[in-house]
């Protein structure tokens, strides 16, 4: 099964949040989040994609998602280059 880490930028006016996840059916859970039926911490706000990456395993993509959080550096990158 194919799993995917991704990263969405808040759309939402005057709000500058950030959200890293991991999940195997990416559109779905886009639209999860943007229905405020997604993480805690996502909901009430409008979400789109700025990065996502393909693993062909559930540990991986765990392991890189996990990562992806604490690289702080990294993700002021993926913010900026979007």
């Amino acid at each position: 099964m194919v799993f995917y880490v991704y990263m969405l930028k808040c759309i939402t006016p005057n709000v500058t949040k950030t959200y890293v996840g991991c999940t195997n059916n990416i559109s779905l859970r886009l639209k999860k989040h943007n229905l405020g039926k997604g993480a805690k911490s996502t909901r009430g706000l409008k979400w789109k994609i700025i990065y996502k990456r393909r693993f062909n395993s559930k540990s991986s993509a765990f392991s890189y998602e996990y990562r992806l959080k604490k690289d702080k550096v990294k993700r002021k990158y993926l913010i900026n280059k979007n």
